[in-house]
């Protein structure tokens, strides 16, 4: 009886011993599961934030040389080539980009239910209504280069910041605070600033054309992105490859029915790259990156982010304007832009609020 009462104290104590080992093992089991776990999720996130970072850097650069390119791509104050045709190479090379992505991702990780182009009429009917509203808005982008200038055109541009801010409210259901409609405001107001000029009596130097022509191409850029984002985000995810292709594939056979509709005779008769020098080339390349990059931002972004990246490209745009074009900077240009940059400010920190 000694001995086993010796022996089950014996066996007690052992059990006491390993209690505190076995305790500080399962102790660093957790912590060496956690760590990583945490150490990824913050991986995970920069990579995220580095990811938006370049895309609107990128964004910024494409969208302040795109007015200069097509401002240059004019000849004795007119286009040379035909415009229709330069938009249709447009949304067939962002079309033959996007697919050059996707094969490279179905050779990766290979073909699966989010990145194939089989797909269903209730997600693909939704496609044609931004690639439309898009054609109308780029075509719209050359005529009004006939009246402005692109520091202008770059001022008057973020008056899409406002329908924007209009169509989320109605279409997304999104509500903005009083700063944020402050700053609308603002945003208002720098812009006609930005186009007093002083040599003349008149309140805004932009003819009336010039000014009618911003405001339906800002509504037609306001409708054709929120609408855009919320098809992307409808199925978050689904492959940006993809959901380019769609939209791009109708792009490409809206254009070609503008060609015939009202520059088939040129076109047949010329060619369809008449009048096209290497700067038209370089500037449907800068296009196409561009909507590209405007694609992923309101993949991993919205559009705010894509109209704060407008404004910083308009900034860029007067500066690389003054040796290309004898720009002058004049007062109510540099009031109207700096009250612009302080209204997108304002709206950037009552969103983040």
């Amino acid at each position: 009886m000694v001995n086993q009462a010796g022996k089950y104290a014996k066996l007690k104590s052992e059990e006491a011993d390993e209690q505190p080992s076995s305790s500080s093992e399962v102790g660093r089991d957790v912590e060496s599961q956690q760590k990583p776990l945490g150490e990824k999720t913050i991986g995970v996130a920069a990579q995220e934030f580095t990811r938006k970072t370049m895309v609107v850097i990128a964004l910024t650069i494409l969208t302040s040389s795109q007015g200069l390119l097509i401002a240059v791509s004019k000849q004795g104050g007119k286009f040379e080539y035909s415009v229709m045709s330069a938009n249709c190479m447009v949304e067939t090379t962002k079309c033959v980009i996007s697919l050059l992505f996707l094969m490279r991702q179905w050779n990766t990780i290979g073909v699966t239910e989010d990145n194939t182009l089989v797909t269903t009429l209730n997600e693909i009917w939704v496609f044609p209504i931004p690639a439309l509203l898009y054609l109308i808005k780029n075509l719209m982008q050359y005529v009004i280069f006939l009246y402005v200038d692109p520091p202008s055109y770059q001022v008057l541009k973020n008056l899409n910041i406002i329908t924007t801010g209009i169509l989320y409210r109605i279409f997304l259901k999104k509500k903005l605070n009083s700063i944020q409609w402050s700053a609308l405001i603002l945003l208002t107001l720098g812009c006609t600033t930005s186009q007093l000029n002083t040599q003349s009596d008149n309140v805004l130097s932009t003819p009336t054309m010039g000014l009618f022509l911003a405001i339906i191409i800002a509504l037609l850029s306001g409708a054709a992105g929120v609408y855009t984002e919320m098809i992307i985000k409808k199925r978050p995810q689904r492959s940006i490859n993809v959901q380019n292709f769609y939209l791009y594939s109708f792009g490409i056979a809206f254009n070609v029915m503008a060609i015939f509709m009202y520059d088939n005779s040129q076109v047949m008769e010329k060619g369809f790259f008449y009048g096209y020098s290497s700067i038209t080339f370089i500037m449907i390349m800068n296009h196409a990156l561009a909507g590209l990059a405007v694609s992923m931002v309101m993949k991993y972004a919205n559009n705010i982010t894509k109209v704060y990246s407008t404004s910083v490209a308009m900034l860029l745009t007067t500066l690389i304007s003054i040796p290309l074009f004898g720009f002058e900077l004049s007062l109510p240009f540099m009031l109207g832009s700096g009250v612009v940059t302080v209204a997108v400010f304002l709206h950037s920190q009552a969103k983040k609020k």
